[in-house]
């Protein structure tokens, strides 16, 4: 069952073409990829599946919505339907962690402060953190504690689609594979769908279950990575197909 489908999708900044034709579709309960090089459009494809940007044609459906005809009122309950982990967390510095994770609940609920606190308890466990941490203001925690900080936040509302921007940039190899790990348990856990910007190939021969990868304004393959790596296009020959690569992932690259 697909959750999000881009069909045609073009986007334009004045005379300048993003995307032109781009076609996707994102399975339930699967960590999704969205891959290319830097100014292929992928945060500006992330941001039209959240109603932050409006592509300039072609449909999106997100949770069987059509974006382009939503209502007002059913984009207000759908926005409550994910969570987003921007690329630096995007915490408000002014709050403490509890008071970030504790906005959403304020808003959108009418639930009593006991109970707030208790889920915001139970969501910096769920992300490894421990209970003090809410006490804390972003600019006292490190960068793998930002984003663990900024995942509890996106799971506030315990939504039904995951975003994440590039999830592991900024973490050493030990921190990004453990946020990579944490990302698969909490799929299994809560049975949500996830969808990340990424560069780390080691995020991507893991955990991915179906990637898209976006080059010369189209998505030029799409599907597991052994469906990737069929495929000859230029900028998917460079990228997983080099000889770095080649040798580091020999196990799971050795008849390409």
């Amino acid at each position: 069952m697909s959750v999000i489908e881009a069909k045609g999708i073009v986007t334009k900044f004045g005379t300048r073409t993003i995307h032109d034709g781009v076609n996707l579709h994102i399975d339930q309960n699967e960590i999704y990829a969205i891959v290319g090089e830097s100014g292929s459009g992928k945060t500006v494809l992330m941001k039209e599946m959240i109603m932050l940007l409006e592509p300039t044609s072609g449909e999106m459906n997100v949770l069987g919505e059509n974006l382009e005809n939503i209502t007002p009122q059913k984009a207000q309950d759908l926005r409550r339907e994910w969570g987003v982990l921007f690329q630096f967390g995007a915490l408000f510095s002014s709050l403490t962690i509890a008071e970030n994770i504790e906005l959403q609940l304020k808003e959108y609920t009418d639930i009593s402060k006991n109970m707030r606190d208790k889920l915001i308890h139970s969501k910096l466990e769920l992300v490894g953190l421990e209970p003090y941490v809410g006490e804390l203001y972003p600019s006292e925690l490190s960068g793998g504690m930002i984003k663990r900080a900024a995942l509890a936040r996106a799971l506030a509302m315990e939504p039904k689609l995951l975003f994440l921007d590039e999830p592991t940039s900024g973490l050493d190899p030990i921190g990004a594979r453990n946020f990579d790990q944490l990302i698969v348990s909490l799929r299994n856990l809560l049975g949500i769908t996830v969808v990340m910007i990424t560069h780390d190939l080691d995020s991507m021969f893991s955990i991915v279950d179906r990637m898209a990868v976006l080059a010369d304004k189209h998505v030029v393959a799409e599907g597991t990575l052994e469906n990737v790596l069929q495929s000859q296009h230029p900028f998917v020959e460079a990228y997983f197909k080099n000889e770095y690569t080649k040798e580091r992932f020999k196990d799971k690259i050795k008849d390409v």
